[in-house]
């Protein structure tokens, strides 16, 4: 076996061990966007021929173990959105990565300029009873756990190719959810009930297409769920487009962009699930003069140039391109560190909207292919600089 990718699934507790056996694997392995927790096993150490490793959006605790020292074939590593603490490996892939690579973690720290400084008294005592267990570990059962683990995957795979089969929706079947890269009705039920049904004391915002709600899912994530009116479409073909186009917007990766982890579509209750931002919107805090005199120019300009590199990225690396059409104040977030992310996108053509907006494109302007319409990437650019004339 050469690669190993588990991404995007659900899985919880903790990483088996016996991955640490599969010594053939070389070119990746991937177990990001699960629900994996504990500690990273020391036994991961032993893939010295592995040269790109992902454990990004986990729950993962702990420190990295020293053993990874020794994977000097490693050339990309990616361990961000977890909760690990302490310093990182010295080999050469961690100490070259990228600051992305690590960020959103407890307190990673290491002599690299995303990090702090370690602590002199940093404790790396479990590292080196990591380093005993490994020497003196009996491998007589590898093999027997090895067979186990191929056989699980096998499983794995089988499992999710059916579900991609019939993860269509019809709305009038009642197929209620549907959350790329997650147990869909699990997820519905896990919102609904951490909102107690869409209460009102969860509501953080009102729009003109539906009202957002902070839910803290029984992971402790905390997410955003914009919560829509009733959507008006009922034949096939519209269903299909709606979900084409939320799968498309679901792909996009980029800091400076609100990520979409899912959606739910059914005629009587349809919501979108956003990650959620410590600061909310640009025009709450600038609107309340006290946090407004938090924002220094700093920040101001920081901001600036996330929301510019949100729409180039948006107007040049998607395909097919992606026009916004309502860059406001209030469609942009903050998180705690006041870096700036470009949401609410994602539902122009999706919703049927009244005679008094603009004709069937008016309303929260979204994803929308530069040839569907008359506005251009151009002119979006041209328009942008009025946003940023109340700072």
């Amino acid at each position: 076996m050469l690669y190993l990718n588990l991404s995007n699934n659900s899985f919880h507790d903790g990483i088996p061990a016996e991955i640490g056996s599969l010594v053939s694997l070389q070119v990746l392995l991937d177990l990001s966007r699960n629900l994996l927790s504990g500690e990273i096993p020391w036994q991961l150490g032993n893939l010295i021929k592995l040269e790109v490793f992902v454990l990004s959006h986990n729950n993962f605790t702990g420190f990295i173990p020293s053993t990874m020292d020794q994977m000097q074939s490693l050339r990309i590593v990616d361990l961000s959105y977890n909760e690990l603490e302490g310093p990182i490996p010295k080999s050469k892939a961690f100490q070259e990565a990228p600051p992305e690579a690590f960020t959103h973690n407890k307190g990673l720290c290491g002599n690299r300029p995303s990090l702090m400084n370690c602590p002199p008294s940093v404790n790396t005592t479990k590292d080196r009873k990591h380093l005993i267990l490994l020497i003196v570990l009996p491998v007589s059962g590898a093999s027997f756990f090895l067979t186990i683990l191929i056989g699980f995957v096998c499983i794995l795979r089988k499992e999710w190719r059916k579900s991609m089969r019939n993860k269509l929706i019809d709305s009038q079947q009642g197929n209620l959810f549907t959350v790329w890269s997650y147990d869909g009705k699990l997820v519905y039920e896990d919102i609904n009930g951490a909102t107690e049904g869409f209460n009102a004391k969860y509501c953080i915002g009102v729009g003109g297409h539906g009202s957002v709600y902070k839910a803290k899912l029984s992971t402790g994530q905390i997410v955003a769920v914009k919560k829509l009116h009733p959507l008006q479409y009922t034949r096939s073909d519209d269903l299909k487009t709606f979900e084409s186009e939320i799968q498309a917007l679901n792909k996009i990766r980029h800091r400076n962009i609100v990520k979409l982890h899912g959606f739910c579509l059914h005629a009587k209750q349809s919501f979108l699930v956003y990650e959620y931002l410590e600061r909310g919107s640009l025009a709450r805090i600038l609107d309340n003069a006290e946090q407004a005199t938090e924002l220094d120019w700093s920040k101001r300009i920081n901001i600036v140039k996330g929301v510019v590199n949100a729409l180039c990225y948006m107007h040049h690396d998607c395909k097919p391109p992606i026009i916004h059409r309502d860059i406001s104040s209030s469609n942009i977030l903050l998180d705690r560190k006041y870096e700036a992310r470009v949401s609410d996108f994602g539902t122009a053509r999706l919703i049927k909207l009244d005679s008094s907006n603009w004709t069937g494109l008016a309303g929260t302007y979204g994803y929308i292919a530069p040839g569907n319409m008359n506005l251009t990437t151009s002119l979006e650019m041209q328009t942008f600089p009025l946003l940023f004339s109340y700072f």
